[in-house]
């Protein structure tokens, strides 16, 4: 397992690729993953086909510049935006946002979370977990994320797909922590604006066919016979369940199917846009469709504190990141509805903050935990509303004050796991999922 640096001023977030062959031995690199995530799995969830494509505005966005612009505050408060108008009356976006403006009918905002925090580590943490980071220098996650608590309790909708995907890699604290590796998330890796796009994670070994791999397996069938009468405990014919699940993921044209791009029609890929983050959540749509049900899709670039800081302003970073950013979430919204998946699916789009009220001196906005916007679409909730408001400037919340547990409440709410469920960490004490789970009542 790698880490590698990430965009922020103090992230960090990892990378560990997983190839899928069978050897003369039989270990194919995901039997051991299947195999312990059968072993830990629970069955606490309610058994649906739902789904959360969980987006992670790594960095923080800013408020005033996505979905709460303040057009009548002081100049050093509004920003370098226009705003524009949207199809919800009396309801506005920063002028970047321009088509998500047009379906904000089936989006809602909660323009009123907030929480402790302006380190990005503690933040992230908050946000992937539910809880803080103890200590903001630890690379590695205190408790485990939201993908991988529904992997250990309901696994995937499909036994042939991977319960909790990242695209294209696990985001920061993104991770299983005391779970247990094997529900840490298969990650897609790769560039998916590629012509010839592939997840390597599935590939076969190089000059493995199929059919090959369909004689090893017979192979291996063989001297599974006599571990089968060596054995008095069924670790053999458990260790062959795992074997043949890993078989079905490489070789079911299904699976493979789910992460072809290929398979859409352009018009669709169009619609999303030719950036990373675009195809992205396309993808995330096609595995959130045929079985996956928790995948998260990374967009970073938000971290914005201006010219000393980063080398640019606010206004040039934005103007860089915010149309694929405003082009992608807008296009999964209108393709969950006319697909009639809007009651399956569930979108949340959140960053570990906002950013400060006032622009600061070098034309850029600060880390601020203080108040935030989350977007959220589908999932059968009452959309085409704002929760909750932020003061006249952007600092504060004023109504139906919110936190990130209430957002992740209802992503497992969604996904029919109880919050209020207890895992024993490392020093054996029960963890609840959750510490904090209301909802949001105004959603249901």
């Amino acid at each position: 397992m790698t880490r590698r640096r990430s965009g922020y001023c103090d992230g960090i977030t990892r990378r560990d690729a997983i190839r899928a062959g069978m050897g003369v031995t039989g270990a194919l690199s995901l039997p051991g993953i299947i195999e312990l995530q059968a072993a830990s799995r629970t069955d606490d969830g309610d058994g649906s086909n739902n789904a959360v494509i969980f987006v992670e505005m790594g960095g923080g966005p800013t408020q005033h510049e996505t979905f709460d612009p303040k057009p009548k505050a002081p100049s050093e408060y509004r920003g370098p935006f226009g705003v524009i108008d949207t199809t919800l009356p009396g309801i506005q976006f920063s002028e970047l946002m321009a088509r998500q403006s047009q379906v904000t009918d089936r989006v809602a905002l909660i323009r009123s979370v907030h929480h402790k925090t302006g380190s990005h580590t503690v933040g992230s943490h908050l946000v992937q977990t539910g809880y803080y980071l103890r200590n903001a220098s630890n690379v590695d996650n205190d408790m485990p994320c939201m993908g991988s608590v529904i992997a250990k309790v309901r696994g995937a909708n499909n036994p042939a797909m991977p319960p909790f995907v990242s695209i294209p890699s696990s985001m920061r604290y993104g991770r299983a922590a005391w779970l247990g590796k094997s529900f840490n998330p298969f990650e897609t890796g790769g560039k998916l604006t590629s012509k010839n796009f592939q997840v390597p994670n599935l590939e076969l070994i190089k000059g493995i066919s199929t059919s090959r791999l369909s004689d090893r397996r017979r192979l291996l069938a063989g001297f599974d016979s006599t571990r089968r009468i060596l054995d008095n405990r069924g670790f053999a014919t458990a260790q062959d369940s795992f074997t043949e699940q890993a078989y079905r993921m490489v070789t079911t044209t299904s699976v493979r199917d789910a992460f072809d791009l290929k398979r859409e029609d352009q018009a669709t890929r169009d619609l999303y846009g030719n950036s990373e983050f675009g195809q992205g959540l396309l993808l995330a749509r096609r595995l959130a469709e045929r079985g996956v049900p928790f995948v998260t899709v990374g967009s970073g670039g938000w971290d914005n504190h201006g010219q000393k800081v980063c080398g640019f302003t606010l206004e040039q970073s934005l103007k860089k990141r915010g149309p694929a950013f405003d082009q992608g979430v807008a296009a999964l919204v209108t393709d969950l509805y006319r697909r009639g998946l809007d009651r399956k699916i569930l979108l949340v789009c959140m960053g570990e903050f906002g950013r400060t009220p006032k622009v600061n001196s070098e034309a850029g906005r600060d880390h601020w935990g203080a108040v935030m916007t989350v977007l959220v679409s589908g999932g059968g909730l009452q959309v085409g509303q704002v929760v909750g408001a932020s003061d006249s400037k952007g600092g504060y919340p004023i109504a139906a004050p919110y936190g990130p547990n209430n957002v992740q409440a209802m992503i497992y709410r969604h996904l029919g796991i109880d919050p209020s469920l207890k895992f024993p960490d490392p020093a054996g004490r029960p963890r609840y999922v959750l510490e904090e789970r209301g909802l949001i009542g105004e959603l249901i």
